[in-house]
């Protein structure tokens, strides 16, 4: 009776997307967002090609470059957090967890000096068409990552609390699937804005 409904929480467990429904419902629903920009974005560079070549010569990729790495090594992080919650150790999960909030915290104020830079210049969103998607895709993908620190945190508080075990840690996979949205999306913004010519 007990191997049985092992194997049945085996079988769910491969039949569901990891972490709550919901939440790929509204990744699916940020998804299709990002989608849209980015369609605009590639539709308005093939007809102001000389403008978006310019202006992109005045992006730092360096710091586009960092903020990737750290966007990536804070998607190991969590995956280290989901396999130490499912190995029940909390401790190790939370350890992980702040390992990543820590790389968005990176990002964040790698991404802030960015703009900073650009605003010492007088660029704005009407400084010219490039300089409008650059400035409304960062900034919007910039609430996205901390919108994912603060789901991590939230989640790290609660393994803190006892919350979450080797049995039920669908809250961890939530909170992971959420990041590594974000990180799916910069890893596309990445080339396309900083790098495509």
């Amino acid at each position: 009776m007990a191997e049985s409904a092992v194997v049945e929480q085996n079988d769910k467990e491969r039949r569901y997307p990891p972490g709550d429904l919901a939440i790929w419902i509204f990744i699916l629903a940020e998804l299709s967002v990002f989608a849209v920009f980015f369609a605009a974005y590639a539709f308005t560079r093939l007809n102001h090609v000389e403008l978006f070549n310019e202006y992109q010569q005045h992006l730092d990729r360096r710091s586009a470059l960092i903020n990737t790495l750290a966007l990536i090594t804070s998607s190991y992080f969590v995956v280290r957090a989901v396999a130490a919650i499912k190995a029940d150790n909390a401790k190790g999960c939370i350890r992980w967890l702040l390992a990543a909030i820590g790389m968005g915290f990176v990002f964040l104020v790698v991404k802030s000096m960015e703009y900073a830079h650009h605003f010492s210049l007088g660029v704005n969103l009407s400084t010219n068409t490039f300089y409008m998607f650059y400035l409304s895709l960062t900034f919007f993908h910039f609430m996205h990552v901390m919108m994912g620190m603060i789901i991590l945190a939230a989640v790290a508080f609660k393994a803190k609390q006892g919350a979450y075990s080797a049995t039920e840690h669908t809250g961890v996979e939530t909170g992971a699937s959420y990041w590594h949205m974000v990180d799916l999306v910069w890893l596309i913004l990445f080339p396309l804005v900083y790098v495509m010519r």
